[in-house]
């Protein structure tokens, strides 16, 4: 347990993202390791969520991301139809520099000692490699390579459920799922987003990217010549006649900046907390655009790692990620039905079902 500021004991019991059932400050002096690890809910069964890797600027944070984080797992879950609860973690550090497999090993000690609580995955910065030597002392660890009796890499199903958020937008907006000549941006092309333009460019939608690192660009025009690549972020979102944004890298996507000036009329992305403040949704909703709430539509991953737990199965899975497409329309068919945004409308069904859970228990 590492020493505990003032400040992150203020982020910790004055957040406004409150309600967690534990949260860890885990320190070992001999690694360098510096984690927070939060437990949101355990009403549908144990916390599941990743781990990110990141070099924060100060604990308070990095404790303020992994409570947002670990409550945003607690809804993908319940929203998935998972027999999971909401958790998160976060090593605090650049990966590039300080991630060793002592660190690693260590930071497996402490998810061990939470005794399948949480269950641990990949996430920013960590990798399938990574999880395999967490796993080497930690029970509770998924997203592990399949040589080591995983299921490999989370992305592909992520960019599958995407894929089918965007289909469900589509039917919900236009009429019709096929995603056929529609304009899609796509900011961030790494992990899931790469997967995500060639599902994009198969069904023969017009792909426009762009992505902090050149290096990432790069590999995906090289691969796919007809794609279009916008110099950042801000020129992608004003992109003239643009059908679909999807943010797929980190939080905060939406906001009171970018939001005036977005040219799509679909909001859905694989980038969790794409939302920078509660009131962005309604400026969305106010400007017609259409949003397919992040942690429903990204949940494709965390149904394959939580399969990893029974006996990993693709086929099994994918079909899993498929319904993606339903929930989607159903949470469009209930916010117009509750004169609310798709966001509120999947919060309400997902606290629904954690509510009825508790009640069981």
């Amino acid at each position: 347990m590492t020493d505990v500021t003032n400040g992150v004991l203020h982020t910790l019991f004055h957040s406004e993202q409150g309600g967690h059932e534990q949260v860890v400050l885990c320190q070992d002096r001999a690694s360098g390791l510096k984690a927070v690890i939060a437990i949101h809910s355990t009403a549908l069964g144990p916390a599941l969520g990743g781990t990110r890797f990141y070099p924060y600027a100060n604990e308070e944070e990095a404790v303020a991301d992994v409570l947002n984080l670990a409550r945003g797992m607690s809804y993908k879950n319940a929203m998935a139809g998972l027999g999971h609860g909401g958790g998160k973690a976060v090593i605090i550090g650049d990966p590039e520099q300080i991630k060793t497999e002592e660190l690693l090993l260590a930071y497996g000690r402490f998810v061990a000692s939470l005794g399948g609580r949480y269950v641990t995955a990949c996430d920013v910065g960590t990798y399938v490699a990574d999880m395999d030597v967490v796993a080497r002392v930690c029970r509770w660890t998924t997203g592990r390579s399949p040589e080591k009796g995983g299921a490999g890499d989370s992305s592909v199903l992520t960019s599958f459920g995407v894929y089918q958020g965007m289909r469900a937008a589509a039917q919900h907006l236009w009429g019709d799922p096929s995603l056929r000549d529609r304009k899609v941006g796509v900011a961030g092309v790494g992990k899931v987003g790469h997967h995500l333009v060639e599902h994009l460019l198969k069904e023969g939608a017009q792909v426009v990217i762009t992505d902090v690192r050149e290096e990432a660009v790069r590999r995906v025009a090289e691969r796919h010549p007809s794609v279009t690549v916008a110099p950042d972020t801000d020129a992608l979102i004003r992109t003239e006649g643009l059908d679909i944004y999807a943010p797929c890298a980190l939080g905060g996507a939406l906001n009171d900046e970018t939001v005036p000036v977005l040219t799509a009329k679909v909001v859905c992305g694989a980038a969790n907390n794409q939302l920078a403040h509660p009131g962005v949704e309604k400026d969305l909703a106010d400007r017609r655009i259409l949003y397919a709430p992040d942690y429903v539509v990204n949940a494709g991953g965390v149904i394959q790692v939580a399969d990893e737990l029974h006996g990993f199965d693709f086929e099994r899975c994918k079909a899993k990620a498929a319904k993606i497409f339903d929930t989607t329309l159903e949470i469009f068919a209930r916010a117009k039905k509750d004169g609310v945004p798709p966001g509120a409308a999947a919060d309400r069904i997902a606290e629904q079902r954690m509510a009825e859970a508790r009640a069981a228990r």
